[in-house]
């Protein structure tokens, strides 16, 4: 990791290289449970060479707390890891460039869960997706958890989104949870034991039990309650694709 951070304070793969300040290549623990990925560094990041250390920083770590977590414990890094100029959005190409890095990022780290901040991010994971469709749900993408989330950003720019971001991180907890019983069934199912059974009701309720599959493009979405009824149809005609899973409401 320290290879992959000393090659992107010094990277001119893409042209933000020429304007940035500092390069940003994420921090947090090597080995965290939790992974976050932003847009890109704001103005403060680019003068402090750190991920979320402005205004939506703080946001974040009220979120963070929300959620039980705290910043030594998860890691936090963005799909670019230079500013681009006034904040514009992201290009492909600088995207592109960049994801290389991302990708080592996570195949060391190896999160159980990545939590995707503001909809470049979400793209990677959740392609053709929009995220005032899918935020606060999740989707298991080869064994691994993924959350769409708003960036905190959008709640300091839009008030009304403030409470809804905070109350998509109260669902993190469930979303964790969920995380490590799938490996701990897949760890079981390795070793040729009995599955583990479905867990704490109370938290977490599930009409179907959740399967692994060794397709890589087969995946499973966790939605709340609602979601889930309203989507049963679709559910029950597409089952070879994808699994539902329901929690209560917190």
């Amino acid at each position: 990791m320290r290879e992959i951070e000393a090659q992107v304070r010094v990277c001119r793969l893409c042209k933000l290289s020429r304007t940035r300040t500092n390069a940003v290549p994420g921090e947090g623990d090597y080995r965290a449970e939790v992974m976050f990925i932003g847009e890109g560094p704001g103005y403060h990041e680019d003068r402090q060479g750190r991920p979320f250390v402005g205004n939506a920083g703080d946001f974040l770590n009220e979120l963070l707390e929300i959620a039980g977590l705290s910043r030594p414990s998860v890691f936090i890094t963005n799909v670019v890891k230079c500013r681009p100029p006034n904040n514009r959005d992201p290009e492909p190409d600088e995207i592109g460039a960049c994801s290389g890095y991302l990708d080592r990022q996570i195949a060391l780290i190896n999160p159980r869960i990545i939590v995707t901040l503001g909809r470049f991010s979400m793209a990677r994971f959740f392609p053709g997706e929009r995220i005032s469709q899918i935020h606060g749900m999740a989707r298991v993408i080869d064994g691994r958890m993924c959350v769409a989330m708003y960036h905190p950003a959008a709640g300091l720019h839009q008030a009304s989104l403030a409470d809804i971001i905070r109350s998509d991180f109260r669902k993190l907890p469930l979303f964790i949870e969920q995380a490590r019983k799938m490996l701990t069934q897949a760890v079981q199912a390795d070793d040729g034991q009995p599955a583990a059974d479905g867990g704490d009701v109370q938290a977490l309720a599930t009409d179907e039990p959740l399967k692994t599959s060794d397709t890589a493009e087969t995946e499973e979405i966790v939605q709340a309650p609602e979601a889930a009824q309203t989507k049963r149809s679709k559910r029950e005609k597409s089952d070879s694709d994808y699994k539902q899973l329901n929690f209560f409401d917190l």
